[in-house]
């Protein structure tokens, strides 16, 4: 009987320990260039989270938000990534990965209305290793995308 009982005890009570280290997390940030090799200028931070919601809205968030799923989804793909850096047998996944979260920061663009000429502009993003602990590195940039072109990645079509 205590044996069933030590059995069931963490299923009554969870453990608050989902991780076993807090490593760092990973941020995207993207650029748009006019040439595919122009060296790079203004990166942007791709986020979901907007800088201030009313009651109503967070309510509703809590049952409905797919902004923010989304999002999820491409930190999956970015931690896919940087997992996948010094290994050469997962170059397919990490293309995946990688053409999944330029498809969705040129939807995110299209989506905003921004005016740029869709022909001639390429769109890049780095992913950042952000650390919680204050050292003297709090942010370490592991990978750059290639540069692909907005047409290549049919984001007016929402593909």
């Amino acid at each position: 009987m205590l044996r069933i009982f030590k059995l069931l005890l963490p299923a009554i009570i969870p453990s608050w320990r989902f991780f076993d280290v807090i490593a760092a997390s990973p941020r995207i940030q993207y650029v748009l260039l006019n040439k595919q090799s122009e060296n790079l200028s203004e990166w942007q931070e791709y986020t979901a989270r907007l800088r201030q919601l009313d009651s109503i809205t967070i309510l509703k968030r809590l049952f409905w938000n797919p902004h923010w799923n989304e999002y999820l989804f491409l930190v999956s793909c970015a931690e896919r990534i940087i997992a996948n850096l010094n290994l050469s047998t997962d170059i397919i996944d990490n293309h995946h990965s990688e053409t999944e979260i330029l498809k969705r920061i040129c939807r995110a663009l299209f989506s905003h209305k921004n005016s740029f000429d869709e022909e001639d502009m390429y769109l890049q993003f780095r992913l950042l290793m952000v650390n919680r602990d204050n050292t003297q590195n709090p942010a370490e940039v592991v990978f750059y995308s290639s540069a692909k072109s907005l047409t290549e990645l049919q984001c007016q079509n929402g593909i």
